[in-house]
């Protein structure tokens, strides 16, 4: 009910007293979907913070707002310096409009998820806010009263159907009027019954956020379980605004977040296992190269114009049918087969680098997901949602963000930072209390990941090879021998203030290994 008509009857004029004489000193947005306007004479400062997402458009009133140094964009500018004048409310509509000097007006249509705000100056749109909304460019505020018939007879002439009379009740009023057993009423009980409800709703006791149907709900009547009430319409949709967004809006905002990561994490896994059967068959068969290879080594063994033969394979040891053309020579069948045999292995080199890309970006999807887990209330969630703003958006996006490489030996997933910043986010974002983390001693170098997996211990041959890479990727490259320390990254911290990349461990052990990359020996 907190963009109802008969509860912004009562905001509006609130906001009269509060706006009357003040002068717009700012207007701009910093978050997608949030427009601030603040107010101001000699002795006192107002802002409005409207927030006009998909799932939940509200506006509040902070008492001040802190402007951020960055992301932050001025809008409506035209209104600055401008005061107001009046505070108008439309009739049977769910809109408000400022007057301001110099002939503008500043429109709130507060209708659900197609809220937007509208400047106007001689009666011309100069603003939208959401521009998604072109049609409210269509909109007149001197024209969007809504004169309803709401006498008896009209009453009568519609048998009490409210939807007919009264639209501007929404679900609550017409619901605690069912309560009335308005349904089993009389029309002049009905009437009456109607009579009590607006008059409930034009002089409310207080002002109500109540729990009702599972929902938090601002409201007129007491309906459903009350959890708070106040006297004042502002300070009512400020904690309305907040209390919602800490529950209601939090539980949307945290299930769309989980689904999408959830959604990528499935497409990424379904192309890495595509990838990975496909690397498995083309090795599982025999490479072009070797059928050139059999075939030149058996030129003199090979009838002229034979279109099929049985060599001897001394790969696998064993006699193998080669098809053959009949007007080609084997020297020319043997020359397309080292042809081919490059294209093989350049389709084996991008399809192990697709598969490479994808296993990055499962890891930094899975990471998300345990992080979006850890999350447990709004404020929590703003932040997690800013941080992680690549990963919900754009697969590309992801795959240029990913801040480490991605090696697996016998099960296990072994990242390593491309960067010393790459190196705070692997170590601070994708990396928990029970994965091992390891680093060359002494020396500048990326840090190194195992993943943690439940109910094992590390097996010493895949430690000793993240071991080695974290020698290889450091300023030890060269050496011989490099000491690398390893401990549970919950021993791991981060000194505030301190260098990207810098980090205090404590309880480390030391192992000492050649530098080099193990995997590179597979290839």
């Amino acid at each position: 009910m907190h963009q109802n008509y008969h509860f912004l009857q009562h905001l509006s004029r609130r906001l009269k007293t509060e706006l009357i004489g003040k002068e717009i000193v700012t207007c701009f947005s910093q978050n997608k979907d949030e427009l601030v306007i603040g107010f101001a004479d000699e002795s006192k400062e107002f802002y409005i913070r409207a927030g006009l997402t998909a799932h939940f458009s509200a506006l509040s009133f902070p008492d001040d707002y802190k402007r951020a140094r960055a992301n932050s964009v001025n809008l409506f500018k035209q209104m600055i310096g401008q005061k107001v004048l009046d505070v108008v409310q439309h009739l049977n509509e769910r809109s408000f409009y400022l007057q301001l000097t110099d002939e503008m007006l500043l429109l709130f249509k507060l209708f659900g998820n197609r809220s937007n705000i509208v400047l106007y100056q001689h009666g011309e749109p100069l603003h939208l806010f959401h521009k998604k909304f072109a049609a409210d460019a269509e909109l007149n505020p001197l024209h969007m009263d809504r004169p309803l018939p709401q006498n008896f007879a009209a009453f009568e002439a519609a048998d009490g159907n409210l939807r007919k009379l009264y639209p501007t009740f929404g679900e609550l009023p017409t619901d605690y009027l069912e309560q009335q057993n308005y349904s089993s009423a009389t029309l002049e009980e009905k009437w009456e019954l109607v009579q009590q409800v607006l008059e409930q709703l034009d002089n409310p006791d207080a002002y109500y956020i109540i729990r009702y149907k599972g929902k938090l709900r601002l409201s007129l009547l007491q309906l459903g379980e009350v959890v708070y009430s106040y006297p004042d319409p502002l300070e009512a949709l400020n904690n309305y605004t907040r209390l919602y967004l800490s529950e209601t809006g939090f539980s949307q905002q945290y299930e769309q977040a989980k689904q999408q990561l959830t959604k990528k994490l499935n497409g990424s896994q379904t192309v890495l296992e595509q990838a990975t059967q496909q690397l498995q068959e083309m090795r599982r068969n025999c490479s072009y190269s070797q059928s050139a290879d059999i075939l030149m080594a058996n030129l003199t063994n090979i009838p002229p114009q034979a279109q099929e033969v049985e060599l001897y394979d001394f790969y696998t040891d064993q006699q193998r049918t080669f098809k053959l053309k009949r007007n080609e020579t084997p020297q020319k069948q043997a020359e397309k087969l080292y042809r081919k045999a490059k294209n093989q292995h350049l389709e084996i080199q991008q399809l192990e680098e697709k598969a490479e890309r994808k296993m990055e970006e499962i890891i930094l999807l899975e990471s998300a997901l345990q992080a979006l887990a850890e999350v447990d209330n709004y404020k929590q969630l703003k932040i997690y949602l800013r941080d992680h703003t690549n990963l919900l958006s754009s697969k590309q996006q992801a795959q240029q963000q990913s801040p480490f490489r991605v090696f697996e030996t016998e099960g296990y997933k072994i990242l390593v930072g491309k960067s010393s910043q790459n190196n705070d986010e692997l170590t601070q974002r994708h990396t928990y209390k029970e994965d091992m983390w390891l680093h060359a001693k002494d020396v500048s170098g990326s840090h190194v990941v195992i993943k943690h997996q439940a109910g094992k211990t590390i097996p010493t041959t895949v430690l000793e090879k993240a071991a080695q890479l974290a020698a290889w990727y450091s300023k030890r490259k060269q050496d011989s021998l490099c000491p690398v320390i390893y401990t549970p990254k919950k021993w791991v911290r981060k000194a505030k203030g301190a260098p990207a990349g810098s980090v205090i461990v404590e309880r480390e052990k030391i192992l000492l290994v050649k530098p080099e990359n193990p995997f590179e020996k597979r290839k």
